[in-house]
């Protein structure tokens, strides 16, 4: 049986063609399975998918990730906050691979972004120097010497210059700025890339979605990638609330031309920015509970979701309502399961306790 596909408009020119990432089935109002569902990826789409913990929102986006994986002309490219994608390395139709410890090039950051990233502001003295020192330089490495001998014609205090080569340290400390960085032809291969990001915190993990995101961005307007590039994000509120919002910014709003599609991820959509939620052509809604999370989807919602999302939202891990701008319609459905293994699984005290015998003595003794 032929899937309905997401994400196209109807019409013969557009039917049967390109390739497809299988979503899962329809649901019906009963609870059963209908008819498969897959979702466009031969045209760039930005889509969002919410949920609240363990209903399913990097689940779904590790379904869509794979099918990426499998279609030839992308270059599918996941950023993983939380470690939870290594499963998609072991797929067996496709080739992906898993940087641990991604680094990018300190340059790919703009000057301007350098003070806020080492936490100065951009007008302060200190932040005056980083500024300075990332606009002459290539490498972190160069920015420290820029800022540990600045010009003598710029009578820069000394405490401004050690505070100044201070935050740059700290930043050298995290290990994400390398000359030899990810770079466009690196990330537009064959074969998808999983970004392990789970050692990082915010600042440095933005970073380095800021220069994945730019370069992805900036290989397609130059011509220089191939492939389509498709970036996955979880968590994605982490990074439109840092430095990486700029990039992200412009993939969503100006990315469809060159190309660049964004599947952003998150279980707190009322962090997001509103473009984040109007540009979205295709939203996969899993449950949620939260107030403020519930009234950002409703605020955003189409005219032609008639019951509205509060009324439809799903109850059950698994399910989601997507709603589909390009039909202008909205679906129940029920996300098929994965074929590489799934890492987001809480681990739980009773599996610990089964696998550890000690532990089962110990429980027996207490127990007595």
């Amino acid at each position: 049986m032929n899937p309905d596909v997401l994400g196209r408009r109807d019409g013969a020119d557009e039917c049967g063609r390109g390739p497809l990432a299988r979503l899962g089935r329809h649901r019906a109002r009963d609870g059963s399975d209908g008819a498969p569902v897959a979702v466009d990826l031969d045209r760039p789409h930005a889509a969002l998918v919410v949920g609240k913990r363990g209903y399913g929102k990097s689940y779904t986006l590790g379904v869509l990730a794979e099918g990426a994986a499998r279609a030839s002309g992308l270059a599918p490219v996941v950023v993983d906050p939380m470690g939870v994608f290594d499963g998609l390395a072991e797929g067996d139709d496709f080739d992906a691979r898993v940087v641990r410890s991604p680094t990018v090039r300190a340059d790919a950051v703009p000057p301007s972004e350098w003070p806020a990233l080492v936490g100065s502001a951009p007008d302060s003295p200190v932040g005056s120097l980083v500024w300075r020192a990332a606009s002459d330089s290539e490498t972190l490495a160069e920015m420290r010497a820029f800022a540990a001998v600045p010009a003598e014609s710029s009578r820069v205090a000394p405490e401004t210059a050690r505070a100044a080569r201070n935050r740059l340290r700290r930043a050298s400390s995290w290990g994400v700025f390398d000359p030899e960085g990810l770079d466009a032809a690196a990330l537009c291969g064959a074969e998808a890339t999983v970004l392990d990001c789970s050692g990082l915190d915010p600042a440095p993990a933005n970073a380095v979605v800021h220069a994945v995101g730019r370069a992805l961005y900036d290989a397609r307007l130059r011509g220089s990638a191939a492939r389509l590039p498709w970036l996955f994000l979880d968590e994605a509120h982490v990074f439109f609330d840092g430095l990486a919002a700029p990039a992200l910014r412009a993939i969503l709003t100006r990315g469809r031309a060159p190309g660049v599609s964004l599947v952003a991820a998150t279980q707190r959509p009322s962090a997001l920015p509103e473009v984040a939620l109007s540009q979205s052509d295709l939203r996969v809604v899993h449950r949620l509970t939260a107030g403020p999370d519930v009234r950002a989807l409703t605020a955003a919602e189409p005219t032609y979701l008639r019951a509205g999302v509060e009324a439809r939202m799903p109850t059950r891990p698994g399910e989601a309502l997507v709603v589909d701008d390009a039909a202008e319609a909205a679906y129940d459905v029920r996300i098929r399961e994965r074929d590489t293994p799934h890492g987001g699984d809480s681990p739980r005290a009773s599996e610990v306790e089964r696998a550890d015998p000690a532990t089962d003595a110990a429980a027996t003794e207490t127990a007595e």
